[in-house]
């Protein structure tokens, strides 16, 4: 039976009591100091809770707010649905955060984890990929085999070692596209509907966007069902929502796709009515289709564009209509002909039942992006290792809207509670980063969430003791192609003198390499630096090097958008952080295009009202990589005199915590020659 909820005065107590000095927190934990801005971001959630209302918070980076929402959440007594944006923040959740607050508080909760499907091993895939001639796989393929004999979880994360962008992955997991559901012969041991199973019966979950909006728009689930049932509802890293959600309201279409139903046709077919179709045939003409649609885009792809071409008309950019139509119906023709191979033998096998419902999906569409785009959305074109045909709304916020403020629970749910009031469960939004004005209205109109109840608390961190902002003058402007060269020699010379400790965050992919680059050859004999540039390495393997040094040499690290959030180094091993260019949205993105003329329609000014306010919440991401606890010091370098000479710099500026402004190249060298004197005392890190 669910418990019952504590009543508001009670619940804001044990809250009170949980946090203060000597309480169970501090027992638990001797580290832990009571904190102003904490304890009031826990009790308004404590009363956000208790009155099933929308709460938006942002708090600033070290105020805690991991422990501000999960306690009163906990100590509500509430069933707890708790989102993040990225694994690794559901991982700390899960395996450090929640089990020492349940010690420390005394509490029986059971607690789940569940990512999505590519998180975890699918045993039926991993059968079919053994099947595959593929030698350059095979080191791959047998660590996983190896690891899959002993796994509880399925997890792959248990893998460190596997290079994340391995391309055995995709053959060894599950997508909704080629899941066969209850058919699947490992069905009883699957890890997916284990980890869904474990989720049903938790007290508290951890999941993460992608896999909330994924499941309540497909509902094929277990996380929709919890809805309903579910008293609170969090939202950490919220930043995030509004795109996330875009995502899964929309369309898309690649060239992976084609060509995965082409590989999975043929080896289902031969593996499961082999002589009763032409599957050879069949799958050929498909990845002939695919390959011919991509060949449209080689010269985009040759002149370096990847990313998204805007859509013109009937076809993308630079792209001839009637070549366009034409590709798209050849697509059409071999997945008809892949259709009329299947339609009379899907009582055969789930897999090749799945393979059919996949076809039909897929030729919807191909009919969807032959037509013209309906109602008030965007289409784009990726272009990448693959094509990837977009279609999104341009406005989640009245979908966003319905779900925070309408039914908890579909019409005929839970026939069982059919008579009983629905209760609305208590709905959560925090982040560091929620936007640069008091009204937080950049994300709140961008969620559905206007008029909801808005706190800000600060950080507790002295950012004018610890740490400084310099904006180099010497450097050529950040428009100049020039910039981006310059600027890694000018970074060189600041990492030789700091001895490393240093990550550049790039705002373009070309900037990254280019940076990259200088830095690499400068240091290429050594001389105690290396240098670490997204993409050469995993990502995983990047961090993990960063944050724990060899002894004798100091790093620099080279990101890009993965980086800007989410990289969590406290200590000395980060003291310099330096921004390559405001981070302004790409004007010739086509998404940012179609909401600049959206805003115009209304009335209101794109820059103003949309790049400006997403550049100074990146720039606050960015910058909240340098200080993460009360004792580190570090200088953050914003390599873009447009910050300092531009009206809107001001409120850029604004949105930066406050610190002192080193205004000349020796101010600059003073400050990088007093954290290098003061390195060599400070504690490792914990």
């Amino acid at each position: 039976m669910k418990a019952m909820l504590p009543e508001s005065h009670i619940l804001n107590d044990l809250v009170a009591r949980a946090f203060e000095p000597g309480g169970p927190l501090a027992l638990a934990q001797p580290q832990f100091r009571p904190r102003g801005a904490q304890t009031e971001m826990a009790q308004a959630v404590a009363h956000a809770i208790s009155d099933h209302a929308r709460l938006v918070v942002e708090a600033g980076t070290g105020v805690g707010k991991t422990f501000a929402y999960l306690v009163p959440a906990l100590l509500s007594g509430e069933r707890v649905l708790v989102s993040t944006a990225t694994k690794a923040l559901q991982d700390q959740l899960y395996g450090r955060d929640l089990p020492m607050l349940l010690r420390a508080l005394a509490l029986p909760q059971r607690t789940a984890l569940l990512k999505g499907r590519g998180s975890y091993l699918c045993r039926h895939r991993l059968e079919l990929a053994r099947q595959r001639q593929d030698l350059a796989l095979a080191p791959d393929l047998a660590r996983i085999e190896w690891w899959a004999q002993g796994t509880q979880t399925g997890d792959l994360a248990e893998l460190p070692e596997l290079d994340e962008r391995s391309p055995v992955l995709r053959l060894v997991t599950s997508t909704r596209d080629n899941c066969l559901g209850q058919d699947c012969p490992c069905f009883a041991d699957c890890h997916v509907y284990r980890a869904r199973r474990q989720a049903l019966a938790a007290d508290v979950l951890v999941i993460n966007h992608h896999l909330f909006f994924a499941d309540l728009t497909v509902r094929e689930s277990g996380v929709a069902r919890l809805l309903p049932d579910t008293g609170v509802v969090i939202f950490d890293e919220a930043h995030q929502l509004a795109e996330t959600a875009s995502q899964f309201l929309g369309r898309q279409l690649s060239t992976g796709q084609l060509l995965d139903l082409a590989q999975d046709l043929l080896v289902a077919g031969l593996r499961h009515a082999r002589g009763f179709a032409d599957w050879q045939g069949c799958a050929e003409p498909l990845r002939q289709a695919a390959r011919h649609w991509r060949l449209l885009l080689a010269d985009q792809a040759a002149a370096g564009t990847h990313g998204r071409v805007p859509w013109s008309g009937s076809a993308p950019y630079g792209v001839d209509v009637a070549q366009w139509a034409g590709a798209l119906a050849r697509v059409a023709l071999a997945l008809r002909a892949c259709l009329a191979a299947l339609d009379e033998l899907t009582p055969l096998a789930p897999d090749l039942a799945r393979l059919h419902e996949r076809t039909v999906e897929l030729l919807a569409q191909v009919a969807n992006f032959s037509g013209d785009r309906e109602g008030d959305g965007v289409r784009w074109l990726d272009i990448a290792s693959q094509l990837r045909l977009n279609e999104l709304p341009l406005n989640v916020a009245p979908a966003l809207q319905l779900l925070w403020c309408g039914p908890a629970a579909e019409p005929g749910a839970w026939e069982e509670e059919e008579q009983a009031p629905v209760q609305r469960p208590a709905w959560i939004f925090t982040s560091a980063t929620l936007g640069d004005e008091a009204s937080l209205h950049w994300f709140t109109s961008g969620c559905g969430l206007e008029g909801a109840p808005i706190l800000r608390v600060d950080s507790p961190f002295d950012y004018a003791r610890q740490a400084a902002l310099h904006v180099p003058q010497q450097l050529p402007p950040a428009t100049d192609p020039s910039h981006s060269e310059q600027l890694g020699y000018w970074v060189a010379d600041a990492v030789q003198r700091l001895g490393g400790r240093t990550l550049v965050l790039t705002t373009s992919l070309r900037a990254l390499q280019i940076i990259g680059t200088v830095l690499q050859q400068r240091f290429a004999a050594g001389g105690g630096i290396e240098v670490l540039v997204q993409g050469q390495l995993p990502k995983r393997r990047i961090m993990e090097r960063f944050r724990a040094p060899a002894a004798e040499l100091g790093y620099v690290l080279v990101g890009s958008a993965s980086f800007w959030e989410g990289f969590d180094v406290p200590g000395a091993a980060l003291q310099l952080v330096v921004i390559d260019k405001l981070p302004f949205p790409s004007p010739g993105d086509p998404l940012v295009q179609a909401q600049g003329e959206r805003l115009k329609q209304e009335g209101r000014s794109a820059f103003r009202d949309f790049a400006l306010p997403a550049a100074a919440v990146a720039l606050k991401q960015g910058a909240g990589r340098l200080i993460r606890t009360e004792t580190d010091r570090g200088l953050l370098v914003v390599a873009d005199q447009r910050l300092l000479r531009m009206g809107y710099g001001k409120r850029l500026l604004r949105a930066l915590p406050a610190m002192p402004l080193l205004g000349s190249q020796e101010e600059f060298e003073a400050a990088l020659d007093a954290l290098t004197r003061t390195s060599t005392t400070d504690s490792p890190r914990s």
